[in-house]
């Protein structure tokens, strides 16, 4: 989230696009990032998912927090950045087009979690990670960016994560990008 707040700013996507980063929300209180948005002046919001009983009912009230930007020319795209819950069908078909989420490593290969575990168990050569959009099928929307990084002796899942973080941050801007240059 920061990486991408850090490339609205650099690469001036209000000036260029008329975009900017209006809202950080999170599912956790203690998320780091919502710290990090109000030090940017970015409004933030926590939408408990313990608070609500059923997925459906925490996704309608996250659709609610992000409709509230939802006026002329905002929110064009909706990132997703750690947000580690499976969104419901309902939820993905709302913003379907503009979803967008970063998964690390390089889909179709190794969709879900432990991805830089599966990877090494798996003995691969190339490890990475994929900007996509989100459909109700996880991890199976059409790929936007990927960047490859390689595998090296010694690796540890944690060596692994460090190396393609770097990359998910040049890939997730990169991907933001084309797709607010495709809207204007």
């Amino acid at each position: 989230m920061a990486a991408l707040v850090r490339a609205a700013q650099r690469d001036d996507w209000a000036g260029r696009f008329g975009a900017r980063v209006a809202a950080v929300i999170s599912n956790k209180q203690e998320a780091v990032g919502l710290d990090f948005a109000k030090s940017q002046g970015i409004e933030t919001h926590v939408v408990d998912h313990r608070l609500y009983p059923t997925r459906e009912e925490f996704d309608i009230r996250l659709a609610e927090v992000i409709s509230a930007y939802d006026a002329p020319g905002s929110p064009v795209l909706v990132l997703l950045a750690g947000f580690m819950r499976i969104l419901s069908q309902a939820f993905v078909e709302k913003f379907s087009g503009r979803l967008v989420n970063i998964h690390p490593s390089l889909l179709p290969a190794f969709e879900g979690l432990h991805t830089h575990q599966r990877a090494l168990d798996a003995g691969c050569k190339f490890a990475g990670a994929t900007v996509h959009l989100v459909t109700p099928q996880l991890d199976k929307g059409p790929i936007l960016e990927q960047a490859v990084v390689p595998v090296l002796e010694g690796d540890t899942a944690q060596t692994l994560a460090a190396r393609v973080l770097t990359q998910e941050h040049v890939i997730y801007a990169k991907a933001v990008t084309r797709l607010l240059q495709a809207q204007t």
